[in-house]
């Protein structure tokens, strides 16, 4: 059971990492601290003062960024590669218990894979915000990302299948416009 709710949890904060990329690991580094994450082994400096403070100084940069008009669809093409990093170290961080091969492989296709889904679709979401509000209404956008990757990275550590569930759910919904955009065409 401890390996489905790593799993659980390394997906959740993987997730998250699609909306903000130094958020999940904040909130893992805090949990960490804390006493309410349990790391896997070779991933204990996430759990370090030194990391709190460089996670901590990462995403006050990176928030202040995307409230910048047309700095944050900058970001946008940074952090895409920077997601799919993030979701697969925090997955792994978070698989427990388990041989490395099949870490690294549930890492780089659960953690890699949803965080580069995730940011892809809010990418997408802030070019047509752009483009409908010459970059005025990014601010929602912004906020909301935010408010995701804060709400999921925590959801994940107290509640991991509850917070699987919610990223199965914003898959199914960007997986259903995607395919209404399809069929549209």
């Amino acid at each position: 059971m401890d390996i489905i709710f790593s799993i659980c949890l390394g997906i959740g904060l993987s997730a998250a990492c699609g909306f903000r990329v130094f958020v999940p690991l904040l909130v893992a580094s805090i949990a960490s601290i804390s006493g309410y994450l349990n790391l896997s082994s070779g991933f204990q400096w996430i759990g370090t003062s030194t990391a709190l403070i460089a996670f901590a100084t990462a995403t006050i940069l990176e928030i202040i960024a995307y409230y910048v008009p047309w700095v944050d669809n900058i970001m946008d093409t940074i952090a895409a590669p920077a997601a799919a990093v993030a979701g697969t170290v925090v997955a792994a961080s978070s698989f427990v218990d388990m041989s490395p091969f099949m870490k690294w492989t549930l890492a780089i296709i659960a953690g890699g894979g949803t965080a580069s889904i995730l940011h892809g679709s809010t990418a997408l979401l802030r070019a047509a915000s752009s483009a409908g509000t010459l970059g005025l209404g990014n601010h929602a956008v912004a906020t909301t990302e935010l408010l995701m990757a804060t709400g999921l990275s925590v959801l994940a550590i107290a509640l991991p299948l509850a917070g699987v569930v919610v990223v199965i759910a914003i898959l199914f919904i960007i997986a259903r416009k995607g395919v209404k955009k399809l069929c549209k065409a």
